[in-house]
């Protein structure tokens, strides 16, 4: 409690004239890191800020979202100054860093450790990467319990994380050494690689001359060929033309043959319709025909009937007229026959006699 009241009061202390805005805005980033840094790792991980949401109008997603944006480096986690600057950064305000005036020894000690210092100061990822690997295994709360209740023995611990820490800058030293080396080593295999290649490229130059004859006369061929192409081409342009144009006149001649078939069609229909009107008057006709035929017909059997009448009448008269002939001639024998044995002479027939009256009257009556 009294080494944080001795850094509050420090950094309160530390303050320039003019950063009384800032300094309320970094107490309060150092409010919101502890509120996600219950465990005092001295980092915060996307989980930890999610206890933000009882403090900020911000939904999970949206908290997500902040931290993304604070996390610069992509590592996953937010080192106390890294989440002050990007919290500024995000609502606006410009925190000063080491080379514009503002101690940032002095804004680690508002967050109670100097530890957290050395680990937002390191550049290499990897001493990042291992301060927090020390964090999560309990070295910073043995430093805090030695500077606490051993301070005796608080320099010997630092000397010996110092150590670690030089160890850790030669092997990166060493790395960086071996990436040149090997870089080296790429650059001169490159190099063989090229002149190896030259060297291939001069030895079949020879090949490539011959291939490069067959080639070009291959490309000949090949022209020879197209030049063909483009002849046949062209023949096929000009069979399509003629093809088109004889379109062109079947079109136009079928258009003229679509208007004489509809002419065609309609003088079809007038003596179609002039056909009906003619069978009609012709049915008419043949209707009046029969009907007179059929009344000639009647008038041939009643004359053919009346002329039978007449023949059998004439024949009856006939035989009637052959009945008198005869009774007229046996009268006229007998007469004959009495005047040759009668000495007296006798009028052969008289008028008005009753042969006459008997016989030729009735057949004149019948005649009427």
């Amino acid at each position: 409690a009294d080494a944080g009241a001795d850094d509050s009061q420090r950094f309160d202390q530390s303050g320039a004239p003019g950063m009384s805005f800032q300094q309320e805005m970094l107490e309060k980033a150092k409010e919101l890191f502890q509120l996600c840094d219950k465990e005092e790792k001295g980092f915060i991980t996307k989980r930890d800020m999610q206890r933000l949401q009882n403090e900020l109008p911000l939904t999970p997603e949206q908290l997500e979202d902040v931290f993304d944006n604070l996390d610069q480096d992509n590592n996953g986690y937010l080192t106390p100054l890294e989440f002050s600057m990007g919290l500024g950064k995000f609502i606006g305000v410009e925190v000063l860093s080491e080379n514009e005036g503002f101690d940032t020894s002095v804004h680690e000690d508002t967050f109670v450790s100097g530890w957290d210092n050395d680990l937002s100061m390191l550049d290499d990822e990897d001493e990042r990467r291992f301060c927090v690997m020390m964090q999560q295994h309990g070295v910073r709360e043995l430093w805090a319990r030695l500077r606490k209740d051993r301070p005796e023995l608080l320099a010997t611990f630092e000397k010996f994380l110092f150590k670690v820490s030089a160890h850790i800058q030669e092997v990166h030293l060493e790395k960086d050494s071996m990436e040149q080396e090997v870089r080296s080593l790429y650059e001169e295999m490159e190099h063989q690689i090229k002149t190896e290649k030259d060297r291939l490229l001069y030895q079949d130059s020879s090949r490539q001359i011959g291939k490069n004859v067959e080639l070009q006369k291959e490309l000949q061929i090949r022209e020879h060929e197209l030049e063909g192409i483009v002849g046949r081409q062209r023949q096929l342009e000009r069979q399509l033309h003629e093809l088109s144009y004889e379109q062109t006149e079947t079109r136009i001649q079928n258009e003229r043959l679509r208007h004489r078939n509809e002419d065609l069609l309609e003088q079809l229909e007038h003596t179609r319709h002039e056909l009906q009107t003619t069978q009609f008057h012709l049915g008419h006709l043949q209707d009046e025909a029969q009907r007179e035929r059929k009344r000639k017909d009647k008038d041939v059997l009643n004359v053919s009937k009346n002329m039978q009448k007449e023949k059998e009448s004439l024949l009856r008269q006939l035989e009637l007229l052959r009945e008198i002939n005869r009774k007229l001639r046996d009268e006229r024998d007998a007469h004959e026959a009495r005047k040759m044995t009668s000495p007296s002479k006798k009028p052969l027939l008289k008028k008005g006699s009753c042969c006459w009256t008997n016989f030729v009257e009735p057949c004149f009556n019948e005649n009427k």
